[in-house]
């Protein structure tokens, strides 16, 4: 009978470790789709000409928010790679937009514009998030995360942290999330 019990003993710790192992991978990735679409806040963030826009203005596209700081270095490292991933998905539905807080930049718009073209990134549209209150509304402290809204101006989900996301298999897998959640 002992035995028995340390062989289940086994088993029992075997799938616990199995099913522990899956969910870190799982996080790992740091990727969340949600059960059920979300609303989105209805905080502005302003575009370089000073133009309050409301993220439910992007309904026409597949939708990735890309909140971000100058001050994380996976940001930075990022950056060349999503401006890969926008050029080769622009055509497609999707767009890509960064939004970091105002008070990074002092020296405004041109000086976001500037760090952007020295990291690779001079064609992602920016946008300044005036008192970090979008930022706050989705419940985001950290970066990066990328909030993925979809064309009915609906959160479906998010990444945490950075990607490589000029690879195949990430934009393969940003299609089949637009496919699946829209």
């Amino acid at each position: 009978m002992v035995p028995m019990i340390s062989q289940l003993k086994k088993v029992f710790y075997s799938l616990i470790f199995f099913m522990c192992g899956a969910h870190a991978l799982a996080a790992e990735k740091g990727v969340n789709i949600y059960a059920y679409p979300r609303e989105l806040p209805s905080q502005v963030v302003y575009n370089e000409y000073g133009k309050k826009i409301k993220i439910a203005d992007f309904s026409k596209d597949f939708l990735m928010i890309v909140f971000w700081s100058r001050y994380c270095v996976p940001c930075i490292k990022e950056l060349k790679s999503l401006n890969a991933f926008a050029a080769k998905t622009k055509n497609d539905g999707i767009k890509v937009i960064l939004v970091s807080d105002k008070k990074e930049w002092p020296g405004g718009f041109e000086e976001q514009k500037n760090f952007l073209l020295k990291y690779g990134a001079n064609e992602l549209d920016f946008y300044i998030d005036d008192k970090g209150n979008l930022a706050a509304a989705f419940g985001i402290f950290s970066s990066p995360v990328t909030v993925l809204v979809s064309r009915q101006s609906k959160e479906i989900g998010r990444i945490r942290g950075s990607a490589d996301w000029d690879e195949d298999d990430v934009i393969e897998y940003i299609y089949q999330i637009k496919a699946e959640h829209g």
